[in-house]
């Protein structure tokens, strides 16, 4: 399954063409698409206006929605953060370490435009889409 980050939604949302929206503009219909509980709230805290806010809710309503964070998967994304700062990686925000550790717990690909997602790719095994 396909998880696709906040950094490509609200790319997608605000109409920046790039590597990444283009390819999820191909899968839409056609991938089994997670969206996370996390990255829901990411990319909806950024609307301004209502009508666009309910929009873009029932827009993403129509994937999957999952619950991305237990306190196994908490504790998990700690050891994970833990050991990319001990080979001097610094991931600037929690979220990204949580939803790193949810896609490689549950073994689901990532599609991102953040770097913060490097180090799990490099050195923890997580799946990222490369368009």
């Amino acid at each position: 399954m396909l998880v696709v980050d906040s950094s490509v939604w609200i790319d997608y949302f605000n109409g920046v063409k790039n590597l990444q929206t283009d390819f999820l503009d191909t899968v839409l219909d056609n991938t089994p698409i997670i969206i996370g509980d996390l990255i829901l709230a990411e990319v909806l805290q950024g609307f301004r206006y209502d009508p666009d806010f309910e929009k873009v809710r029932r827009t993403l309503g129509k994937f999957i929605q999952e619950s991305m964070v237990n306190p196994v998967l908490a504790v998990q994304s700690a050891r994970n953060y833990r050991l990319l700062r001990q080979k001097g990686i610094t991931v600037r925000k929690t979220i990204d370490s949580l939803i790193a550790a949810y896609c490689i717990e549950n073994d689901h690909q990532l599609l991102h435009n953040d770097s913060d997602f490097d180090g799990y790719e490099e050195h923890l095994g997580l799946r990222v889409v490369h368009p």
